[in-house]
This record gives structure tokens, sequence and C-alpha cells, in this order.
């Protein structure tokens, strides 16, 4: 049953580990912030491109209408001096090449001031692209940040809820396998200490019983008539008592 539930929770980690790793590889918060500051940086370089082409539009389109404000003085002056010595027909040539250059730097003055709204709009455009691009780049370092911290805190939280019951539950065997362990050294050295003790127990009862012996030796010697004289002798009378302590005394000197 045990190794069933730890190949199931395995199987649970490494199902969540393969569906990160494909949800990682779809959509990663890192690369799309890469790719979409690089996407509007290139979007910038062609509105610059574009601000460009249309400011070198409007410079050539100032360059034609100047000369065709020149050409209309020209052509006016031509037509005075033409009048002056009294040439009518050439003076009247000129005044149509001079109304010929106006219309040119008529319809010149009326593109340049579209080039001018088209490139003032480039501009503004071109600028909130710019202040955008630094706005993302700024955004972009902190998401980063952020995308890796949660990365981590993800990796860090999996790697705990995989220590759970089942992973402490060696532990806990192991714990109690020590503490019937130790209690079984405990009984061991009890017992140990218990043999010593009767041990001592013993020698010490046989030296009580030894000096009981003794004592009640002396006791009976005691209870004996004195002899006369100074030798003691053991009295005729008491011949019952002297081999009552005889035989006392051999069973004492067999033990």
């Amino acid at each position: 049953m045990a190794t069933s539930m730890n190949l199931f929770d395995r199987f649970k980690r490494v199902a969540k580990a393969n569906v990160n790793e494909v949800l990682n590889k779809l959509e990663d918060p890192e690369k799309v912030l890469e790719q979409t500051v690089k996407d509007l940086q290139t979007d910038l370089v062609k509105v610059r491109q574009s601000y460009a082409e249309v400011m070198a539009t409007q410079k050539k389109m100032a360059k034609q209408k100047a000369e065709a404000d020149k050409l209309v003085s020209e052509w006016l002056g031509r037509a005075q001096l033409a009048l002056d010595k009294g040439d009518e027909d050439l003076a009247r040539e000129a005044l149509s090449r001079k109304q010929t250059a106006e219309a040119q730097a008529t319809s010149l003055g009326s593109q340049l001031d579209t080039q001018t709204a088209s490139l003032d709009q480039l501009y503004e455009a071109m600028t909130m692209l710019e202040s955008k691009v630094n706005e993302a780049k700024a955004m972009k370092e902190q998401y980063i940040a952020r995308a890796r911290t949660a990365k981590t805190s993800t990796k860090v939280n999996d790697m705990l809820s995989g220590v759970g019951d089942n992973s402490m539950a060696a532990f806990e065997k192991m714990k109690d396998k020590v503490e019937s362990l130790e209690t079984q050294a405990e009984v061991s050295a009890g017992m140990l200490g218990g043999a010593k003790d009767v041990s001592l127990e013993d020698r010490f009862k046989a030296l009580e019983g030894g000096s009981s012996v003794d004592d009640e030796l002396a006791k009976l010697k005691a209870a004996l008539p004195p002899a006369k004289g100074d030798t003691p002798a053991l009295n005729p009378g008491n011949t019952a008592v002297d081999a009552e302590l005889e035989k006392m005394r051999k069973e004492l000197g067999q033990k």
C-alpha cells in the first residue's frame, strides 16, 4: 500500500513538472517581454525612417517652391522689361510663364502644408513610441525579475509540497525503532545490574550466616560450667553436651 502511494505521489510530481514545462515553453514571460520590446524597437526604427523620408521630401518640395517663387519674380521682371521696350507680345509671353510658375508655387505650397502636418504627426508618434520603448524596457526588467522570483517560489513550493506525510513516515518509523532499541538497552542494563546486586547479596548473606554460627558457638561455650584450675577442662558430667559440641564442630569443619 505504501509503495503504491509513493508511486502515485511520484507520478503526480512528474506530471505536474511536465505540465509546468509545457506552459513555460508555450508562454515564457521573459521571452514574451523580450520579444515585445524588440517589436517596439523595430516599430520605432520604421517610424524614424518614415519621418526621415517625409522630412527629405519636405525639404525637396521647399526647394522646388523656392525655385518656383523665384521664377515668378523673374518672369514678372521680364514682362515689365518687355513693356518698357514696347514689345507687348513678349511681355504677354513673360506673364504667361509667370502664371505657370505661380500655379506651381501654389501647388507646392499646399503640398508643403500637408507634408508639414504629416511630419508633425510622425514626430509626435515617434516621440510617443520612444517613450513607450523606454517605459517597456523599464517594465521588462521589473516583470522579468518578478517572473524569476515567481518561478523560484513555485519551485520551492513544489519541493516543500513533495515533503508530505509519506516522506516523513520513514522518520517516524525510525523514531519508533530508535526508541525501541533504547528501551531494550535500558532493560538489558537493568538485568545486568540486578544480577550483580543478587551476587553481592548472596555473598553478604553468606558472611552474615557465618557470623551467626560463630555467635551461637560462643554462647554454647559460655554456657559450659567452668573447670577447676587455670586450665579449662571438660566436665565429666556433661558428656552429652561435649558430644553435641564435637558434632557441631565437625559439621562446621565440613562446611
